[in-house]
């Protein structure tokens, strides 16, 4: 599975895998039971596509997100949480219900293990990662609009405000194209799909996309892994690294891995 990992991120086209039979994992009951006192982070901001601000965050424990209806139920605002729990491969890999370590080898600097959980319509604006992305669907379904490398075609948001991983067009489904004509281009070859369990989306570094939740509840692991990729795309590595500086000094949530309760 290493080389079939290696391989994924020589070819550097997006590519969805079906996981084998078995591997479902805990299932939303059991990430409640085995993680539910682990401290995550809650992201909120207006239900908005179009919202330029940012998200604010605060820590909850996991099971107050499962159990508290005000994060389903606010018309104004979507909810989700993320937790980079890295550190705990027991937990990973139970709750995949495989060994995550020998597929994805996680653990390294810069690295996450990260466990995301929405609700239906929360929608995530069009960005780049600076990491490989391996993401796995465990319940719900998302979809998923994505665009080839890119930048100035694209028209970044403020470097200065730690935007510049994303896009003036916020919505790939929605552009302006008076005043953003160049992306015409990069969206012509753009790609959709729905993820669904059971499935796994590798997303190149430097690919652009957004997401949408389509269900009542959804829940995927993603796993960002660093590769010297990064060096032939240098608006990505320039973007991570100041955006990396920016978190730290704006105290922006930087992913950093976090500790559980078993």
């Amino acid at each position: 599975m290493a080389f079939g990992r290696r391989a994924l991120i020589r070819a550097d086209v997006p590519v969805i895998i079906t996981l084998p039979k078995g591997t479902e994992g805990l299932g939303r009951e059991g990430v409640a039971e085995r993680l539910g006192d682990m401290t995550v982070t809650l992201f909120t901001e207006p239900s908005n596509k179009q919202n330029s601000e940012r998200w604010t965050t605060e820590e909850i424990k996991l099971r107050e997100f499962f159990e508290n209806d005000k994060y389903l139920t606010d018309p104004g605002t979507w909810n989700r949480i993320v937790s980079n729990f890295r550190n705990s491969p027991a937990d990973v890999n139970a709750i995949l219900g495989f060994d995550a370590g020998k597929l994805f080898d996680y653990r390294g600097p810069m690295n996450a293990a990260n466990l995301w959980i929405s609700h239906q319509g929360v929608f995530t604006q069009s960005h780049f990662d600076e990491l490989e992305n391996f993401n796995i669907c465990l319940e719900g379904r998302k979809r998923f609009v994505l665009a080839p490398p890119g930048f100035w075609e694209y028209y970044p948001r403020s470097l200065k405000r730690g935007f510049g991983d994303k896009s003036q067009v916020f919505d790939f489904d929605d552009v302006d194209w008076a005043r953003h004509p160049k992306v015409a281009a990069k969206l012509a070859q753009r790609r959709e799909l729905v993820l669904e369990p059971g499935q796994m989306l590798y997303l190149p570094l430097g690919w652009w996309h957004q997401a949408e939740s389509l269900d009542e509840m959804n829940i995927n692991m993603n796993f960002w892994l660093r590769d010297a990729k990064i060096f032939r795309r240098p608006y990505v590595l320039g973007v991570a690294l100041y955006t990396a500086v920016f978190r730290k000094l704006k105290g922006v949530y930087n992913y950093e891995p976090a500790v559980t309760g078993s």
